[in-house]
């Protein structure tokens, strides 16, 4: 009874994005930086507020990330952010905030209304990169969701769409 049930979730897992739930530890090794970043705030709109007051400033972009801990794509894709590559990249030409947004393909999303202030009124996944001017206009809507396979993308592709997108 019990495989049936595990076995339909890994399956959903794997439809929706983010293949595990948990890090367990016994995973093999892979050739990506992980980092968890995204962290539970109790004011997410007022960090992505912040944001976006820093970008105007410094007349760069926000670089919004809506994922969570638990998903190996969200920790592969903020490990990449802080790399010795794509580091310099977005520290010169965004504003970074990470976002919790729990497992909204499971129904259980957390900040969704984050998203939806900027256009996206469905997260199918994580994680979710969301490129905004300063004054809060999504640049990159046509991609913002489509990162659910950030583990597998390789280190130039990450650093060529974020260089395109950083205006």
């Amino acid at each position: 009874m019990i495989k049936p049930i595990l076995a339909g979730l890994a399956a959903a897992l794997l439809v929706t994005g983010c293949a595990t739930v948990a890090d367990t530890g016994g995973h093999a090794a892979h050739d990506y930086p992980e980092a968890r970043s995204y962290a539970v705030s109790q004011n997410a709109m007022g960090d992505v507020d912040a944001a976006l007051a820093r970008a105007l400033d410094n007349d760069k972009r926000v670089l919004l990330v809506m994922g969570a801990n638990w998903c190996h794509d969200s920790r592969a894709l903020a490990g990449w952010l802080t790399s010795e590559r794509i580091g310099p990249l977005v520290d010169e030409q965004y504003e970074l905030v990470f976002v919790n947004i729990g497992m909204p393909q499971q129904g259980d999303g957390h900040n969704l209304h984050i998203a939806q202030r900027f256009g996206l009124d469905d997260l199918p996944g994580t994680p979710n990169v969301l490129v905004l001017t300063a004054d809060g206009t999504l640049v990159n809507a046509d991609t913002a969701t489509t990162w659910r396979n950030a583990a597998s993308r390789s280190e130039d592709a990450i650093y060529d769409e974020l260089a395109s997108l950083a205006g």
